[in-house]
């Protein structure tokens, strides 16, 4: 793991050319050699191979032909890997799109779609320039674990239809309900071939992951169902028999199609994607955050999400950002910078250039397996079940969110998400403030001794470069949890014994809690004892359901109870205090 860039000593405000500088840039500047390169080409191609079949099956999923999630993915990744503010974004055709595009696409067709996809590009790049980017850390975990796994249903049910061959009378409904009475409707034309197809599909790439967690999962289950189609001729749709193949070129750059009226038509949809790609693609980003100990700079992320979504609509291509899943397997594929991204998007250019033709044999129904599999991990099943029992009102904002995402609307389960989140934020505050109210927000002065436990101080431990006590003030809810976040971040991996001071935290919710045990994971994986002390019982409680608990962490009554353990070891490590 790559040590964490170390905070400046002093204050320094960075000028506008050092936020919107790329990382490539940085690691250019740096020292970039050949066994970087080497490592990037091998990371790049890793990520090629998964990103090939997923990003036909995003595309096919959305409405629109497969060529133009590879479009995406070849155009969109290599802008946002060349001009983002991190260096391990994967930019390309997300899941989480499907409803979206697929709603914009019926309502609009492709060429809404295409002036749509630019409009939010231009969206991005506006809020990127006017630092936005810090703003979207403030959506409550709730929410974005709530819209999730709504999108990752919505996406499974989409693809019932290919996973059992089934043949509609009509038009396959865009709504849940509504489709998933035409399924029941169209169960007769289920086609077995197609079933098991698919199966083998989840099956190959399940157990890959499991006995083979290097192998290619994804393109060798897609590989061997296109072979198993063609050898024995299984009456099933494939990507030839519904599309024609797929072409061995890019398309030139072009203008869409442009009105006022279909652009007034489309700003609503143009909207949506801004909103959720700046989402995706900024929690994609922390995710390789914690992966890695680096730090990216949301508001140029923005900004290189906004090229990326105008290059991707100049080449036909559907909505791009970040995307989870890939950018994970990049940084475990040891790659060291943003040319791995680069790097990505090539090899997917070179497979359209040399194997497009053995894409016609592909059956839908293996992509619609690879989709499934891509459902059932988006759906965050162990934090979703976490928040449910963490309190009611947690449970209130993401079955919310999580309700309306799935049979209204993505954005307005996001909104009403966030207003109910500010809203048992303030309640939070109330009751705090009334429970609580001998416990003051702004310390007061006290004097020494008051209290008859003030221990002699011991500049041994002031000194100690293996020993940190860190204190947090004041309400840690999901307006601070980022600021905070990104602090305790940067230093949970440098001394040996890092010590968290709750006592003057009133209450915390479920977005500091889910920070907090990030850090612990991260203090973890770097061999650092993480002590909390003066947690308040109310505090603990959320803290412990969120898995923050030994032997995580240990949890002591005071600062001076740590440091006298720390002093005075008696045995193996203590239990956790009652």
């Amino acid at each position: 793991m790559t040590s964490p860039e170390k905070p400046s000593t002093t204050l320094h405000q960075p000028s506008f050319a050092e936020l919107f500088t790329p990382k490539l840039v940085t690691i250019l500047r740096e020292g970039y050699r050949l066994g970087d390169l080497r490592a990037d080409a091998v990371a790049g191609l890793t990520v090629a191979i998964v990103a090939i079949p997923l990003s036909m099956a995003i595309a096919i999923a959305s409405g629109v032909t497969p060529d133009r999630g590879l479009y995406t993915a070849i155009i969109g990744g290599f802008l946002i890997s060349a001009l983002g503010g991190s260096r391990f974004q994967i930019g390309g055709p997300a899941g989480a799109f499907i409803v979206l595009v697929a709603a914009t696409v019926e309502r609009h067709g492709v060429d809404g779609l295409v002036l749509a996809t630019m409009m939010s590009g231009a969206m991005l790049l506006v809020g990127g320039f006017l630092r936005l980017g810090t703003y979207v850390k403030f959506i409550p975990y709730p929410v974005t674990v709530g819209f999730t796994a709504g999108i990752a249903v919505i996406i499974f049910a989409s693809q019932i239809r290919d996973l059992l061959g089934l043949t509609f009378a009509g038009k396959e409904p865009g709504e849940l309900l509504p489709k998933l009475a035409a399924i029941g409707d169209a169960l007769p034309t289920f086609t077995p071939a197609a079933f098991a197809l698919a199966l083998l599909t989840i099956g190959v790439i399940a157990g890959l992951k499991r006995l083979r967690p290097h192998w290619p999962g994804m393109l060798i289950a897609v590989s061997l169902a296109a072979a198993i189609t063609g050898i024995f001729g299984l009456p099933v749709e494939t990507i030839g028999s519904k599309f024609g193949g797929i072409p061995r070129s890019l398309p030139l750059p072009s203008l869409p199609v442009f009105s006022f009226d279909l652009a007034k038509a489309v700003l609503p949809d143009a909207i949506a994607f801004a909103l959720l790609g700046a989402i995706e693609s900024l929690l994609s980003a922390i995710v390789a955050d914690g992966m890695t100990g680096r730090r990216h700079r949301s508001n140029c992320e923005l900004v290189a999400q906004g090229a990326g979504n105008i290059g991707s609509a100049l080449f036909g291509g559907i909505c791009v950002t970040g995307t989870i899943a890939r950018t994970a397997t990049n940084v475990r594929a040891g790659a060291r910078g943003p040319v791995a991204g680069m790097l990505h998007a090539l090899f997917v250019l070179l497979f359209m250039l040399i194997a497009a033709p053995l894409a016609s044999y592909i059956p839908l129904a293996a992509l619609a397996g690879v989709l499934a599999v891509v459902a059932w991990n988006m759906a965050e099943k162990h934090a979703f079940m976490t928040l449910l029992r963490s309190s009611s009102g947690d449970a209130a904002v993401l079955l919310s969110t999580f309700l309306l995402t799935i049979f209204r609307d993505l954005t307005e389960g996001i909104l009403v998400g966030f207003g109910l989140g500010t809203l048992l934020f303030l309640n939070r505050m109330a009751q705090a403030t009334t429970v609580d109210n001998h416990v003051p927000y702004v310390p007061q002065d006290k004097a020494d001794h008051y209290d008859g436990e003030r221990t002699r101080y011991d500049a041994a431990l002031a000194t100690d470069p293996n020993l940190l006590v860190y204190r947090i003030s004041g309400a840690f809810f999901f307006g601070a949890a980022s600021t905070v976040g990104a602090v305790l971040d940067r230093i949970a991996d440098r001394p040996k014994t890092f010590i968290l001071d709750f006592s003057a935290v009133p209450f915390l919710d479920s977005t500091a809690a889910n920070t907090i045990e990030g850090v612990a994971r991260k203090a973890q994986r770097n061999g650092v004892t993480l002590i909390l002390t003066g947690v308040p019982k109310h505090v603990r409680h959320v803290l412990w359901a969120h898995g923050v608990h030994p032997p995580l962490v240990r949890y002591k009554r005071s600062v001076d109870a740590a440091l006298e353990e720390i002093k005075h070891p008696v045995g193996a490590a203590a239990p956790a205090e009652a």
